[in-house]
């Protein structure tokens, strides 16, 4: 089981810009749904975005510890135009 908070600060640690919103779905801490805007992602494809948080969770993925993750990634410009 891992914390959103953990899960915030990992993904941190590697975008250091980014505004992150996690949120458990299940209540076990085990399946997440994160929303991350980061000016990182500006000029890469979604999937590079998304390589880039699950390089950041890598550890946590590959113990299991998290065994379920659905990400949104926006670019800031993208987030205005969705917000």
């Amino acid at each position: 089981m891992i914390k959103p908070e953990q899960v915030e600060t990992m993904i941190k640690t590697a975008l250091p810009d980014a505004q992150i919103q996690v949120q458990d779905l299940t209540g076990g801490g085990d399946h997440y749904q994160v929303t991350i805007v980061s000016s990182l992602f500006e000029g890469k494809s979604r999937v590079q975005q998304h390589q880039l948080v699950y390089g950041a969770l890598q550890q946590a993925m590959a113990t299991e510890a998290i065994h379920a993750l659905s990400l949104k990634t926006h670019t800031p410009r993208d987030w205005a135009a969705v917000s």
